[in-house]
């Protein structure tokens, strides 16, 4: 089974890059699923979302907890037991870019440790500015959904993408998938 990791800040293109990611393969006949996280199908999920809309503490707290076990249920019910061809994960495991720097650094060791990792790791990329632009197109805007968040999340999940493959946003959707689609036909060549 392939894992392909889509991961990246709000607003940058997951969701629309990994439905990309899917037809691609689905053409191929491939069985292939996607797993978005906080994802609305569970309990973790419902309970991350819920507390990304808060403001305090308590809900900073909930929202990474309850998100660390949607993405847990996702690995155990789609990796662990796989009865398709593509994983597709979105928002993964730069969701540890939230925590605080030193936290968020000894997080993503242990995490990188524990979870399943892949070839295929994609982050996706975009300047505050623009990130905020698409983020107010929105009706509900989450607690790390300003300036000031974005700015401090970006840095610190770029620090911890060593050896992601980085992909700019900024540009229009089809010239960014165009670059990733020369990463996984590399990839799947070599698979």
């Amino acid at each position: 089974m392939r894992l392909i990791i889509v991961d990246g800040l709000d607003g940058v293109g997951k969701d629309t890059h990994a439905q990309l990611i899917l037809n691609r393969y689905k053409q191929k006949g491939e069985t292939v699923i996607i797993r978005s996280h906080p994802a609305s199908d569970n309990f973790y999920g419902k309970t991350a979302k819920k507390a990304l809309l808060g403001k305090g503490k308590i809900d900073r707290l909930k929202a990474s907890v309850f998100y660390a076990l949607d993405v847990l249920r996702s690995i155990r019910l789609y990796y662990r037991k796989p009865k398709h061809d593509t994983l597709i994960m979105v928002r993964y495991l730069m969701g540890i870019a939230y925590l605080p720097k030193v936290s968020g650094r000894v997080a993503y060791k242990v995490f990188e440790k524990l979870v399943p990792t892949s070839k295929y790791m994609f982050f996706l990329d975009a300047s505050p500015d623009i990130l905020l632009k698409r983020i107010t197109r929105r009706n509900k805007k989450e607690m790390f959904e300003t300036y000031g968040a974005l700015v401090r999340v970006r840095g610190k999940a770029l620090d911890l993408a060593g050896g992601w493959y980085i992909f700019d946003t900024a540009q229009p959707i089809e010239k960014t998938y165009a670059k990733i689609e020369v990463v996984l036909d590399m990839l799947d060549e070599k698979q």
